[in-house]
């Protein structure tokens, strides 16, 4: 029997490889994992079935660094978006099979349009469904308070963004007062929607101390704007019950995040700048206001003057012929109250010495009731005097002063009482 060592077998294996597979393929695949190790990038593709997660394809890949660093900026230039785990690529590869480390697929080429479009039918896909959940416009149709100063400011700490737009706000040249507060958050990279959502779960909690939320990211390459197209993200900035103000990209990248939201500028100070242009609007209305208030009052203050000087020259005679009317009425007055008291102190004299015949009797009556029952209740009282039960045979036991109703209650040791009709006796029960 002819055997074969594990390096002659993968060296067969490797020759077979190399003899048979000769060319490169373009390959559909996506990406599961992906790391860069001194400039290489190793990959694992996987392939799943067609309308579920499982796996029917898998295999590892390389792309050497002097490939790669033509690639990588390639790919994230065309599509807006970094090379990692989650996309769908087409990648052109060669097979390679090596004696000690196994099979894997050489990258030489990878088309970024492919990418693009996978990304822009799952962007469509997430538009589709938050239309379909009535979600899409739910901020538009908010209102961005008159007095928009409370201001919750979701941002990376450190940001340069976050310092422009705290500024636009503080340096305006009306002098107008904003209130921001930041609740940091991560702007670039995988944790963006977690922790976004997760400053949101914040405000919401405390929405009554906010006027509105302005998310806003200082600079960043644009291949980092695939954090805000996520559908929970998407979901939760729909939903939100404050006015959202989004400043996270350019002119050419509208995120759906940016869609969502009730107002999209383009930067950090962009954002500052529409809440001050707001804010100044209603300063002007309510100056307005003050100055129309302040015109109608001095006319009303004229026209009152002239109604009471007109008045003051008409005083005297009005005086008089007031005067007249005042002292008849009175004496008509006088004279209907004299009256009236005499009418009502006639018949309530009346009521009273009514009242008196009938009281009488009434009383007497009421009298004999009471000292009967009196009488009753004192034959009930004596018959229920104990002496008078002792005196007919009973006794009476007490624990502690107690009367003692059930011998089971008695326990051995327990001292008892028993009174008789002359004297008592003292037990010890065992």
């Amino acid at each position: 029997m002819n055997t074969l060592s594990l390096f002659e077998l993968n060296n067969l294996v490797r020759e077979a490889i190399s003899t048979t597979l000769t060319d490169e393929y373009w390959v559909e695949a996506e990406l599961s994992e992906v790391r860069e190790v001194r400039g290489h990038c190793y990959m694992e593709l996987i392939q799943k079935e067609l309308f579920g997660n499982t796996p029917v394809a898998k295999a590892s890949a390389k792309c050497w660094k002097t490939k790669w660093q033509r690639l990588c900026p390639k790919f994230e230039s065309v599509t807006g978006q970094s090379f990692k785990a989650g996309l769908k690529v087409l990648m052109k590869v060669y097979p390679d099979f090596h004696e000690a480390y196994g099979f894997s697929w050489i990258v030489t080429d990878i088309n970024p349009e492919f990418t693009m479009g996978d990304m822009a039918r799952k962007r469509m896909e997430i538009i589709n469904r938050l239309k379909m959940e009535g979600v899409f416009d739910l901020q538009k149709e908010l209102t961005l308070p008159l007095f928009a100063q409370r201001i919750a400011v979701i941002s990376s700490e450190n940001a340069a963004g976050y310092g422009d737009f705290c500024r636009q706000l503080g340096d305006n040249p009306s002098g107008l007062k904003f209130y921001p507060r930041l609740f940091s958050a991560v702007m670039q990279g995988e944790e963006v929607e977690k922790s976004i959502v997760a400053a949101l779960d914040k405000i919401n909690i405390q929405a009554d101390d906010f006027d509105v939320v302005v998310i806003i990211r200082g600079g960043g390459a644009t291949s980092d704007m695939a954090g805000f197209d996520t559908l929970l993200l998407a979901e939760n900035v729909a939903n939100f019950p404050l006015p959202i103000i989004t400043g996270i990209g350019h002119d050419r990248d509208e995120s759906i995040l940016d869609m969502v939201s009730h107002m999209r500028v383009k930067t950090p100070t962009a954002a500052a700048a529409f809440l001050v242009d707001h804010l100044e609007r209603v300063y002007e209305r309510v100056l307005d206001a003050e100055n129309e208030i302040l015109t109608g009052v001095r006319h009303r203050i004229e026209m009152e003057k002239a109604r009471l000087q007109r008045l003051g020259e008409k005083v005297p005679m009005l005086f008089s012929l007031f005067k007249d009317r005042q002292e008849a009425r009175l004496d008509r007055m006088l004279n209907h109250v004299s009256t009236a008291i005499g009418v009502r102190l006639e018949r309530e004299n009346r009521c009273l010495a009514d009242l008196s015949r009938r009281m009488q009797p009434a009383m007497a009556h009421r009298l004999l009731c009471e000292n009967h029952r009196i009488d009753l209740l004192a034959q009930r009282a004596k018959a229920a005097d104990p002496a008078l039960l002792l005196r007919r045979g009973y006794s009476m036991t007490t624990l502690g002063g107690k009367i003692v109703r059930d011998a089971t209650a008695l326990k051995a040791g327990d001292e008892i009482v028993t009174r008789l009709e002359k004297g008592s006796i003292s037990s010890i029960i065992k």
